[in-house]
């Protein structure tokens, strides 16, 4: 059988009782390393599960799927992913081929950022569509994201800016010329996506939020250091969450005095926060 199984956003020991159970008693475990990362190392995995991890990279869960399911009729395969198994849809594709080979699949399911946000306090209710935001080129500045945004602020609704990570990615020439050289791991800080939010704002000169618009960045959430900030997206610009993984929120106009009461405490400035809301949240649903 094939086991997706969510690790939780922080640590070795986010994984479900029920999800360790499997790992101890699996032929092989893979951990997919492409889409997110725990904010620990293989080993440390490897020490608490007693087994060997082998990292399943983007290349081989897209292109060498076979060899994770090879046997898994028989046997059972342990795919360990970060968060929720199905928070990205790459891990369908995944179920979609076992379907293809008759293996059987079941999924162990945990906490995902989709659901942590709400450690911010703001309410799950209230949130749009989740997008995703990734690094500018100098010559490739997608906007898709924008035209999403829009929407959700069209009925009051916040958004969730998934950030950017690149681990094991190939520059443009390296991929060309076939060469199997890949670049450090980078990952998208919330200062990054504010000002790109800013600069395609510039751009497009729609009005779906601007400089005062308030947001709240999020950095490592589920670990013991996890940080949260509130401020208009010109001082998210200027932040420093530290290391990653980041987040980001723009608030939506359908807000509630509880969520109000719970973000002024991660306020940049509270006496800025508190005239953006007067102004542009206080009773605007």
């Amino acid at each position: 059988m094939l086991y997706l199984i969510g690790l939780g956003l922080a640590d070795e020991k986010d994984i479900t009782v029920k999800g360790l159970e499997i790992v101890k008693n699996a032929a092989r475990v893979y951990l997919e390393a492409y889409t997110a990362i725990l904010l620990v190392d293989k080993e440390k995995l490897e020490a608490f599960y007693g087994r060997p991890v082998t990292i399943a990279d983007r290349e081989m869960v897209e292109s060498s799927s076979d060899d994770i399911l090879a046997d898994a009729s028989n046997v059972d395969v342990a795919f360990l992913v970060v968060g929720d198994p199905f928070s990205a849809t790459t891990h369908s594709d995944l179920v979609l081929r076992a379907r293809e080979l008759s293996i059987p699949v079941r999924s162990i399911p945990n906490a995902s950022i989709l659901t942590a946000i709400g450690a911010t306090g703001l309410q799950l209710y209230n949130f749009g569509q989740t997008v995703s935001m990734v690094f500018f080129l100098e010559n490739w500045k997608p906007s898709s994201f924008y035209d999403r945004i829009k929407e959700n602020v069209s009925i009051g609704l916040h958004t969730l800016v998934l950030l950017d990570i690149k681990v094991k990615e190939q520059s443009l020439e390296n991929m060309a010329r076939g060469r199997k050289i890949y670049e450090p791991p980078r990952f998208m800080t919330v200062a990054q996506c504010a000002v790109q939010m800013l600069e395609t704002e510039e751009e497009r000169k729609e009005g779906v939020y601007g400089k005062d618009s308030l947001a709240v960045g999020v950095a490592r959430i589920g670990a013991e250091d996890q940080k949260i900030v509130v401020g208009t997206l010109e001082q998210l610009a200027e932040s420093d969450l530290g290391p990653p993984l980041h987040s980001l929120v723009l608030l939506g106009r359908r807000t509630h005095d509880l969520e109000r009461e719970f973000l002024k405490e991660f306020a940049v400035g509270k006496e800025t926060f508190d005239s953006v809301w007067k102004r542009d949240y206080e009773g605007k649903q």
